[in-house]
Order: C-alpha cells, then sequence, then structure tokens
C-alpha cells in the first residue's frame, strides 16, 4: 500500500491562493488605471449606461468640430461683409460730394476712387475658406464673381458693362439727341412733342403736361404713341404764364421742365420770350426753348439715368415676363397703368376684354379667382386695378422686385424664371391676360441680362436676352430659395443653422452694380452738358448706396450669420453641461474608487499571508508526522 504524497498545485488551498492573487493582480490594475477592468465584460451592469453616454460624447465632438468649422466661415464672411461697408461709405461720401472737376478722361476723383473700390468689391467678394467660396452659395467650388476687368470691359467674346452702357445711352438719346422725343409746329401759333414708338423701353416718357399759359389749349399727353401740344391760338400769354411737362426717365425717376413767359430780355433762362408785335413768334420761341429744355433734360439727367438703368439690364439677376404696349378705353386712349382697372364699359380706364367674374387664371400653381364683389384671400375683385392684381402675383411668386406697369408695358418680376408660369383657366381670363400685353399661355420669364435689341441703337425699340453675348458677372448658385439655406449645418441632436451667402443677394447686388456704373461712367472732359451729366449721376448713386426702409442691406446679412453665431452659442454652452453629466455616468460606470481598491488589496494581502502560513504548515506534514 502507497500513500500518495500531497500536492500543493493542485490542493483546495493552492487555488484558493491563486484566486487571491488574480484578485490582488486585478486590483492592482484597477489602482493603476482607475477602471474597473480593461475590458467590457468586467465592467458590471451599467456598462451599457456608459456605452450609450460615450456614443453620446462622441456626436457632441462632432458638434464641437462642425461649430469650430463653420464659426471659421462665418468670421470670414462677416469680415468681409464689413469690408463692403467700408466701401460703401466710401464711395457714398465720394458721390455726395460738391466737386465735379473732370480730369483728361472724363471722370471725377470720386468716380476714380469708385472704379478702385469696384476691384476691391470683387476681390472681397471672392473670399475663400479653405477652398470654398463664401459667396457662392452651394456652388462652393466655383469662383462667386468674374474678374473685375472682365465685368466692365467684356472678354473677346463677351460684352462687358461699359458696351451695354453705352450701347443703352444710344438707345435712349435717340439719333436727335432728344431722348427719343420728336418735336413739331403742326400750325403756326401750336407745339407738339411725340414719343418716336409706342411702348419703347427707350428715352423720355411723357407723363403730364400743365397749363397756365392764357387763351392757350394743352391737349394730351395721349394717342399711340403718346403725345401733347400747346395751341396759343395766335394770342400771347401773360408775363409769368407758365407751362409745365413731367418725363419719366428709365430708372423710373420723373423730372419735370418748367418754361414761363416773359417780356424780360435778355430772356431768362427756364423762360420763353413773349413777342408783343407778332404772337405767331411767342410760339416759335416756345418751340425753341422747349427744344432747348428737353435736350437740356436729355443730355444730362436722362444720360444718368441711362447709366443706372444698363447696370440694372447688366447685373439685375431677378427675372421677368414683359408684356406688350396697351392703352387703356379711355377716351383718348393712353397708355395704361397700375390705377387701371380690370374691367369696365368704354370710355373708361380699363382693359378690353376685361375680365369677368367668374374668371379665374393660374399663377405657379395657385388659382386666382374674380368676383363680382367681395373678394378674400385668392379673389380678385373685378373693378380692381391692375396694380393689385400684380399684387396677388407678387405675393404667389415671392418676387424681391416688385412687378410694375411703365409706359403702358407690364413686368411681371420673378426670382425665379424656370418657375415662373402664369395662365388662364377660362377662356375669358385668357383674353384678358392678352388685353393686359401677354398673348402667349402661359406666361413665362426672360433672364437677363438685358441689350439693345437691334442695330443701330439709336432707333432699338426693344430690350433682348443678352445671356450668350454678355459677361455673366455673378458665377455661384443662382437658384431659388433663400441665400442663407445654401449652406446648412446640424450642431446638435435637433438644430440647424443656416449661414449661407450669395453675391447676387440684393444688398450685394445693389451696391456692386452703383459702383460698377459710378465708375465706368465717363463723358467729354470739355462737353457742354458733361458736368450736369456727372452730378445726375452722383445723386444716384448717393442715393442708391443709401440703405432704404424695407430694402434689404448687407448690414441684414451679417445679422442673419450673427443670429447663426448665436445659435451655434447656445448649442455649445448645452452641450458643455451634457458633456459632464455624461462623463459622470461613464466614470461611475467604469472607474475604480482608489479607497476601495486600497482596502480591498489590504484585505486580500491579508487573506494571502494567512493561506501561505497555512499550506506552509501543511506542506510540512509527512507521514512520521502524521503517525
Amino acid at each position: 500500500m502507497s500513500i500518495s504524497s500531497i500536492n500543493y498545485s493542485s490542493s483546495i488551498l493552492g487555488a484558493q491562493i491563486r484566486n487571491i492573487n488574480q484578485q490582488l493582480t486585478d486590483l492592482s490594475t484597477q489602482l493603476s488605471t482607475g477602471k474597473l477592468s480593461q475590458n467590457y465584460s468586467g465592467m458590471g451592469a451599467n456598462e451599457g449606461f456608459a456605452i450609450a453616454s460615450r456614443a453620446q460624447l462622441s456626436n457632441i465632438a462632432a458638434y464641437t468640430d462642425t461649430i469650430t468649422n463653420v464659426n471659421v466661415n462665418i468670421n470670414l464672411a462677416n469680415t468681409a461683409l464689413q469690408s463692403l461697408t467700408t466701401i460703401r461709405n466710401t464711395v457714398q461720401t465720394g458721390s455726395a460730394g460738391t466737386s465735379q472737376d473732370l480730369n483728361v478722361n472724363g471722370q471725377t476723383v470720386a468716380q476714380n476712387t469708385a472704379a478702385a473700390q469696384f476691384g476691391s468689391m470683387v476681390g472681397v467678394l471672392n473670399t475663400q475658406s479653405g477652398n470654398r467660396y463664401l459667396f457662392s452659395g452651394t456652388a462652393v467650388n466655383t469662383q462667386s464673381v468674374a474678374n473685375a476687368g472682365d465685368i466692365i470691359n467684356g472678354t473677346t467674346t463677351l460684352a462687358g458693362l461699359k458696351t451695354v452702357m453705352a450701347e443703352r445711352q444710344a438707345a435712349d438719346l435717340g439719333a436727335n439727341g432728344m431722348g427719343r422725343l420728336l418735336q413739331t409746329q403742326p400750325t403756326a401759333s401750336s407745339v407738339k412733342v411725340s414719343e418716336d414708338v409706342a411702348g419703347s423701353p427707350f428715352g423720355l416718357k411723357i407723363a403730364a403736361v400743365s397749363s397756365t399759359l392764357t387763351g392757350a389749349t394743352v391737349t394730351g399727353p395721349s394717342g399711340s404713341p403718346v403725345s401733347f401740344s400747346v395751341d396759343l391760338n395766335g394770342t400771347n400769354p401773360n408775363n409769368g404764364d407758365k407751362l409745365s411737362v413731367q418725363f419719366t426717365l428709365p430708372d423710373g425717376t420723373t423730372e419735370q421742365i418748367d418754361l414761363t413767359a416773359t417780356t424780360a430780355t435778355p430772356t431768362p433762362a427756364g423762360s420763353f420770350a413773349i413777342d408783343t408785335t407778332t404772337p405767331a413768334n411767342t410760339a416759335t420761341n416756345l418751340n425753341a426753348a422747349l427744344n432747348t429744355a428737353i435736350q437740356k433734360l436729355a443730355n444730362t439727367s436722362l444720360v444718368a439715368a441711362s447709366a443706372v438703368t444698363a447696370g440694372d439690364n447688366f447685373f439685375n439677376t431677378a427675372s421677368s415676363a414683359i408684356g406688350t404696349p396697351v392703352n387703356n378705353q379711355a377716351a383718348p386712349a393712353a397708355p395704361i397703368t397700375g390705377a387701371t382697372a380690370l374691367s369696365g364699359t368704354a370710355p373708361s380706364d380699363s382693359i378690353s376684354p376685361g375680365f369677368s367674374a367668374g374668371d379665374s387664371i393660374t399663377v405657379n400653381g395657385t388659382t386666382l379667382s374674380f368676383v363680382a364683389s367681395g373678394a378674400t384671400g385668392n379673389q380678385l375683385n373685378v373693378t380692381d386695378s391692375i396694380q393689385t392684381l400684380l399684387s396677388k402675383i407678387d405675393s404667389i411668386t415671392g418676387t424681391s422686385r416688385p412687378s410694375t406697369v411703365h409706359g403702358g408695358v407690364i413686368t411681371i418680376n420673378t426670382d425665379d424664371a424656370s418657375s415662373l408660369s402664369i395662365s388662364g383657366s377660362t377662356a375669358g381670363a385668357t383674353a384678358a391676360l392678352g388685353a393686359l400685353g401677354f398673348s402667349s399661355s402661359p406666361i413665362s420669364a426672360t433672364q437677363p441680362p438685358l441689350r439693345v435689341g437691334s442695330s443701330p441703337a439709336t432707333s432699338a425699340t426693344t430690350l433682348v436676352n443678352g445671356s450668350a453675348t454678355t459677361v455673366k458677372w455673378y458665377q455661384g448658385n443662382d437658384g431659388p430659395g433663400s441665400a442663407r439655406s445654401t449652406a446648412v449645418a446640424r450642431v446638435d441632436d435637433s438644430v440647424t443653422v443656416q449661414y449661407g451667402a450669395q453675391a447676387d443677394e440684393d444688398a450685394i447686388r445693389n451696391q456692386l452694380q452703383a459702383i460698377a456704373v459710378f465708375g465706368t461712367f465717363s463723358t467729354s472732359p470739355t462737353g457742354q452738358y458733361s458736368g450736369g451729366q456727372v452730378a445726375a449721376l452722383s445723386l444716384r448713386t448717393t442715393q442708391a448706396l443709401t440703405p432704404q426702409p424695407g430694402q434689404q442691406k448687407v448690414e441684414d446679412i451679417q445679422t442673419d450669420i450673427a443670429m447663426a453665431q448665436n445659435t451655434m452659442k447656445d448649442a455649445t454652452t448645452r452641450q458643455t453641461q451634457a458633456k459632464a453629466q455624461l462623463q459622470t455616468i461613464i466614470d461611475q460606470a467604469e472607474s475604480a474608487s482608489p479607497d476601495q481598491v486600497a482596502s480591498e488589496i489590504l484585505s486580500l494581502q491579508n487573506a494571502l499571508q494567512a493561506s501561505y502560513q497555512t499550506t506552509a504548515n501543511l506542506a510540512q506534514l509527512s507521514l512520521v508526522k502524521f503517525l
């Protein structure tokens, strides 16, 4: 019989010691790392909360990176916008100055400054953040604005602003330099002035005539083309009697010529001489004075207005649908205005055929109905005005430029050429739209830039789409929707910010347009009317650079992106608080308390020492000692 020896390694005490050693190792690791375990299985029941919290922390870290990047873009954009306001103020101060001294190039110091500032403005609008153009909308990889030289002077194949301005000036002045007006003396005692072509967009438009000339007969303005006449009827007016003629210029402004009958010698400016001997000569003097006054108006204010309008034709990328000239039913017939009624019986200031109760039109998918009276919502009374109809259409299209009636021509403006669609839902409505000057259905929009429609420009009667032959100054995204929505970032689980910008926004475009026109325009240094041209343009430039109520300003864009920054700041505050709470959850689930671990290590060390002593005593046993 044999007795097996006691094997320490396989004994219960050995297993217990190994277990204590492993616990000591784990606790030592916890003490050195501060973590309960080096793997998820050892973390315990609360590890699920820790995993979810860690995922949230990862999201917050991503939001933090996004906020940082967006703030960089916004700060750069805000710096650029602040530069634009500085440029605006600099040019405005110069244009408002009184000095109209011309250099050898036919420009003032203020205009030279504007030309330089235009180049600076183009550079600002082409600001990049990394490889992202900040003022291109969604087209972040595309340069926002064409090069300044190309915009002004054009390229080898495309016309620039300077060419568009020259064409427009020739078209507005006409071959006789009279603003496309024709002046005659039908009889020895009368004077007549008429527009050269009905519905032409060029030149001076006769708006109103009034007279205190004793014994005279004034007719018009009326007819197609519009004209007025003054017949002195072979008698002389009294000293101080006056003839006043108001004209509408291409930029929508109005100017008035006042001519006073006088016996003073020499004849004062703005007057015509009364010939007390031969009354027929008085009519001749009136004709000559009127001719001189019209020529002065055409070669000063009209030239300036033409330059401003050419700038709008070139820069304004808002689309429009332009009707044909229309007269009302009044006797004698005259061009329709915004006040012309949508229906009525001749002779009245209304269109024919007009809209009837039960008619309807569709504007971009929305129906406008016509009723006899009591219109509400998307309804119109048949007795409403054309302007009321245009306002309803504008409210549906959301255009940034109100639609207009000028010289008997209706222009429906829209910010998105591709979406404009207006059609008659009934036969009567289609006919009435035709009476408004829109013969095709559906009515759609054309896209500027607009160019003089034929050559020579002095006899042109239309504007045409010049997209294929003209420099496109804005090269970024120009689709529908808010410019701010072209750049969107998620900065929290349920929070996004919009911080996009486009160089063709109204505030920026208007400023760029005004500065470009002012800096590009030049005239003869020694011309008779040169000073008046620059003075008239300077006034218009100052007004264009003065923010008007209801119009977008550069500061409005800054406010928009500042709101985005405030939103991100609030999100950052919330996320900082959430990070602290989430980290606490993770720490509670995964961290080991140093005091508790140290206490457990001490307890295990005591237990291990006792186990070692017991094991040692057992290891010394032998059969002899046992017996």
